[in-house]
């Protein structure tokens, strides 16, 4: 009943009502529990009394019965997901239809016409063969006079005779000359032998880069800095020689071709032969990106180092793959695109150098054989994986950076009976020379060979040159080019080494049983033996005839 002048009807009850409902409820409830009772349904949910102790294979049931529910959890979680992404799909569709049914003509037709020309103007693949080749052709078409960088550890094998070849055969009389790079790195006999050699075809430069060129901005920093001595500045890293013979000979070129352009020098060769380092060090600043990773510099980029003189940075020459491998392992963009092994690079290497000069350079003891070699060497320089196993690609990646960087000394026999190549002859021989101050750089070289200090050669590797390398100028050359039959072969005589699988690897620490020599076989000489039932009986009484018959 509600009351007047109140919102609401009041709850409250008589005590009587309140009783009387409650007795109704309550038989209500026992009459449902008869009738559940009778069908036998329970509401209660018994709970799982589990797997007993004593039934056998206890683990085994309750792995399974986890997995069973993490497999269900998992099913219920990638329908939740589709479902998810299915309606954020029909959202967006339903978006963009709206979104395209309010959108102007103008701005469509617009839009359309952008996509197209983004398609057509598609950025070419920089990694690319045919890209990097491109290029290198861009460079030698553009130069005046082309310098090819060689590695003075292994000069022979830094050669490309498809590249000298086409710099030979181009319009416009281009010069070629050499620049032997990394000296510093080489014993001084084998770098005059290799000076001597060399000029018997082109011009030759000594030369040792700068590697601790660095930018205006750092220079700017550290300028208020002096050192004490000079010995600072006379570092190995950051001493150069060659820098002015070098400058000053392509400056005296300029000035005898009178012509008004400045002089435009293309900077060729191989990968990590120094090519970005030999610029730096004539520009003073770091105007390249240069490094130990192969292929830093993907494109052409010219470099004023003077008002007469140009400088033009090129990417390295793509090495063919007909190449002995030793080849490709050193100058290979290969390595850095992941297409061969760094393992297999390592083991091809370590059969061209005697092995007591490699234990020597990076104090390791003997090893079996390639594996065994990294193994050591990644326990020694801390290359090492979770639970200690060795990092066998990480030291291989290392040992490589050595060979290919301005860190490892080696060097390689001059050649003993010269020969000009093919595609060179005396008239070329001497066309090459013209025009070059001899004087100038004979003494250019010999300052450079009194500045620098060589290592010894009982501390350097001997290591055994694979002659020049050929490299591809030419997208035909590309598609054509295929491994030949006799690189296959050296390949195959090369990895004769007994292959050793990734569990052997930690075994390689256990020292290997000494070889013995084969046991020679013992002949005994036969005695013969009275087996006979008298002497048994006289050396014993019991008598098996007895209980044996």
């Amino acid at each position: 009943m509600k009351r007047p002048k109140l919102k609401k009807a009041s709850k409250r009850v008589s005590c009587s009502k309140r009783y009387k409902i409650q007795k109704k409820v309550r038989e209500h409830n026992r009459k449902l529990k008869k009738e559940a009772k009778k069908k036998g349904v329970s509401k209660r949910v018994k709970k799982d009394p589990g797997v007993p102790n004593s039934a056998p294979f206890k683990e085994e049931v309750l792995r399974e019965a986890e997995q069973r529910r993490l497999q269900i959890e998992e099913e219920k979680e990638r329908k939740k997901q589709a479902k998810k992404e299915e309606r954020a799909q029909k959202r967006k569709k339903e978006e963009t239809a709206v979104s395209k049914k309010t959108e102007p003509k103008a701005k469509k037709a617009r839009q359309d016409g952008v996509g197209k020309r983004s398609e057509k103007r598609a950025a070419p693949d920089k990694n690319s063969k045919q890209y990097l080749c491109s290029e290198l052709n861009k460079v030698i078409d553009a130069s005046d006079v082309v310098i090819e960088v060689l590695d003075a550890r292994d000069p022979l094998g830094c050669r490309c005779p498809q590249l000298e070849e086409a710099v030979l055969q181009r319009e416009g009389n281009k010069k070629l000359i050499l620049v032997l790079n990394k000296i510093d790195l080489v014993p001084k006999e084998n770098v005059e032998r290799w000076i001597q050699c060399l000029q018997l075809e082109f011009p030759v430069v000594a030369f040792k880069a700068s590697t601790q060129i660095q930018d205006k901005t750092v220079q700017a920093k550290k300028s208020r800095i002096t050192a004490s001595n000079e010995v600072l500045d006379k570092s190995r890293g950051a001493a150069c020689f060659g820098n002015g013979c070098l400058t000053e000979l392509l400056t005296r070129f300029a000035v005898n071709t009178k012509n008004e352009a400045s002089l435009r020098v293309g900077i060729v060769g191989f990968p990590n032969v120094g090519k970005s380092s030999l610029i730096n060090t004539m520009k003073g600043i770091l105007a390249c990106n240069a490094g130990i990773t192969r292929g830093i510099t993907k494109s052409m980029q010219e470099v004023h180092i003077s008002k007469n003189v140009k400088l033009i940075d090129s990417p390295g020459v793509v090495a063919s793959p007909s190449n002995p491998p030793v080849s490709m392992a050193l100058r290979s963009l290969q390595m850095e695109e992941g297409q061969e092994s760094v393992l297999e690079a390592v083991k091809t290497l370590l059969k061209q150098c005697d092995k007591t000069q490699v234990m020597l350079q990076y104090n390791v003891p003997n090893f079996r054989n390639s594996l065994e070699f990294l193994t050591l060497l990644s326990k020694k320089r801390g290359y090492l994986q979770k639970g200690g196993v060795p990092n066998t690609e990480q030291a291989a990646r290392a040992f490589l950076a050595d060979w290919t960087g301005a860190k490892l000394s080696y060097f390689c026999k001059a050649q003993e009976n010269h020969s000009l190549p093919a595609y060179m002859t005396d008239a070329v021989v001497a066309e090459m020379w013209n025009g070059w101050d001899l004087n100038q750089l004979k003494t250019g070289n010999e300052e450079t060979l009194k500045g620098v200090k060589f290592p010894n050669q009982a501390s350097s590797i001997g290591f055994t040159s694979k002659g020049p390398t050929a490299g591809l100028l030419s997208v035909s050359d590309i598609s054509e080019e295929k491994p030949s039959t006799a690189a296959a072969k050296t390949d195959a005589e090369q990895n004769n080494e007994p292959e050793q699988t990734a569990v052997e690897v930690n075994k390689t620490e256990e020292p290997e049983e000494p070889q013995t020599a084969p046991l020679r076989s013992v002949q005994f000489q036969v005695v013969p033996i009275d087996t006979s039932l008298s002497v048994a009986a006289e050396d014993d009484a019991y008598d098996f005839n007895t209980d044996f018959k």
